[in-house]
């Protein structure tokens, strides 16, 4: 059963893989105003299957953050805009800044800042905002089947922060790399994503339909 209400706000917040060119100062309204990527395709299939709710979907991404760039915003670009209902996917810089800037420490977020400041956020979002009915947490991806891999055995070990943080919290909980293994069985992860990171429009439908998944989106909806 859908989750989202009559009228309610969801804000999506996270990194590069968010934001996709979204409108600023807030991504929403006309002309992609939400960007071109899973923010964009949750919208769409928010107002094709429910018309009737006028949800309002805001993307709050921004490309290269970190947690530590969602610490320094959150105020503004999550408390003041009110959600309903608030999805964060943040952790992938964290962990690449590890490997392609390796010898630039401070670019790092290790382990232990990651998992304590996305529990900050999580808590001072759902204590600070009377409103909002549910926050969603979602794990940074690298798209490597190998799970022995270097970069995607550390951003394992990010997801399973999150997860952590998510059981401690209460918050809801997707797993966006394991919703991309099924997809590792037909096409080399380079056809989803040219540098492991960015997906194409099928790898964001991906995230997308775990998101949809989340929230109780009912498919027979799109039958018409």
């Amino acid at each position: 059963m859908m989750k989202l209400g009559q009228g309610q706000r969801l804000v999506m917040i996270g990194d590069s893989i968010t934001d996709c060119d979204r409108k600023f100062p807030q991504g929403e309204g006309l002309f992609q105003g939400v960007g071109k990527g899973y923010v964009a395709l949750v919208d769409a299939m928010l107002q094709t299957a429910y018309p009737e709710l006028s949800i309002r979907v805001t993307n709050m991404g921004i490309g290269g953050n970190t947690v530590r760039d969602l610490k320094a915003r959150w105020q503004t670009d999550v408390l003041e805009l009110k959600p309903d209902w608030l999805t964060v996917m943040i952790g992938i810089n964290d962990v690449w800044r590890q490997f392609d800037q390796p010898f630039i420490p401070e670019s790092h977020v290790l382990l232990e800042e990651y998992e304590q400041t996305l529990e900050e956020l999580v808590t001072s979002a759902q204590q600070g905002l009377q409103g909002l009915q549910g926050v969603i947490l979602m794990t940074p991806f690298y798209l490597e089947p190998n799970p022995e891999d270097w970069m995607r055995k550390r951003m394992d070990e990010f997801g399973q922060a999150a997860r952590r943080v998510a059981e401690r919290s209460g918050a809801h909980f997707i797993d966006i790399q394991a919703a991309f293994a099924s997809q590792f069985k037909y096409v080399h992860p380079t056809a989803i994503a040219s540098d492991r990171v960015h997906p194409g429009l099928a790898g964001h439908m991906v995230i997308a339909r775990a998101v949809l998944q989340a929230l109780g989106f009912e498919w027979k909806r799109m039958e018409g």
